[in-house]
């Protein structure tokens, strides 16, 4: 009789390794769900993420047809390849969506999101400040003698970094409108 010895850490595939072959790497994944637009039916998607643990780093939604009274929602979430399909599958079996979108999976996309800084600065912090807005493009909507209101638009990336730099120049408050997103092409 013939005898099998497994090695420890052993990962070939057979029929004696049994270890499911599923990444435990989280992904960060855009989902662009198109729903009916009445009333309850973000709450209905909202819970189904909070009812089973799961993380929404950004939401935007807003009509997109208002004949057809539809709806984007756009989710932006991270998890392993089999919560991110779990979440697709549940979102498509909500009533009133219609249609349930991975843009990441999908290839390329655009994503943008607004953001509004307030920096409180005076002397070399307050000509700083200007500076590098000028190098990230963000426009001036808001001036006082001890402060500034910044509108930048771009990345969410972009905005962490605008951040980053405003907080040593004395920036006091943000507003973030959450991602939103486009597949590219002409599909």
């Amino acid at each position: 009789m013939a005898q099998l010895k497994i090695e420890q850490g052993s990962t070939s595939h057979s029929a004696y390794n049994l270890r499911p072959s599923f990444s435990d790497v989280e992904e960060r994944h855009t989902l662009a769900v198109l729903v009916e637009n009445e009333p309850g039916v973000l709450a209905r998607v909202i819970g189904l993420f909070s009812g089973r643990g799961y993380n929404i780093e950004s939401l935007t939604v807003a009509e997109i047809d208002h004949t057809g009274h539809r709806s984007r929602i756009t989710i932006v979430t991270t998890g392993t390849p089999q919560v991110i399909a779990q979440i697709k599958a549940q979102l498509g079996r909500i009533v009133p969506v219609h249609e349930v979108h991975d843009l990441t999976e999908e290839g390329r996309s655009v994503e943008r999101e607004l953001a509004l800084f307030k920096v409180r600065g005076q002397g070399d912090k307050r000509v700083e400040a200007l500076r590098l807005a000028d190098i990230f493009r963000a426009s001036v909507v808001d001036t006082t003698l001890e402060s500034f209101v910044f509108e930048i638009t771009g990345t969410p990336e972009k905005i962490d970094a605008f951040a980053d730099l405003m907080r040593p120049l004395g920036l006091v408050e943000v507003a973030r409108t959450g991602v939103a997103a486009l597949s590219r092409g002409a599909a």
